[in-house]
């Protein structure tokens, strides 16, 4: 098949940032707030093993320490920013209007 016959493919590369390795000397820990925050998205959860690209013993190490944070109260649990906040029209009181005579 000729190649300007082929259908479009898409990329498989991911559009998040790459983030960078823990270094070696970087210890896993709670009280490690700089390392800790890069491993959490903008909504409060815990990025996955295949986006930080973790081997499986330090995705469970910054999995508890990111718990640990929580408990001790270093982290929030969710993200209370005004962006994901809710507006006014998705609430449900919108639906529940009175009508007017």
């Amino acid at each position: 098949m000729d190649k300007s016959k082929r259908p479009f493919l898409k990329s498989k590369r991911s559009f998040r940032r790459r983030l960078p390795p823990i270094q070696s000397g970087d210890r896993i820990d709670y009280r490690n707030m700089s390392l800790i925050s890069r491993f959490i998205s903008e909504h409060g959860k815990i990025l996955s093993r295949r986006i930080n690209r973790f081997t499986l013993k330090q995705q469970r190490l910054i999995t508890i320490a990111i718990k640990q944070a929580r408990i001790l109260s270093l982290l929030p649990f969710i993200n209370n920013d005004k962006k994901c906040k809710r507006t006014e029209s998705t609430t449900r009181a919108a639906g529940l209007r009175i009508k007017s005579k």
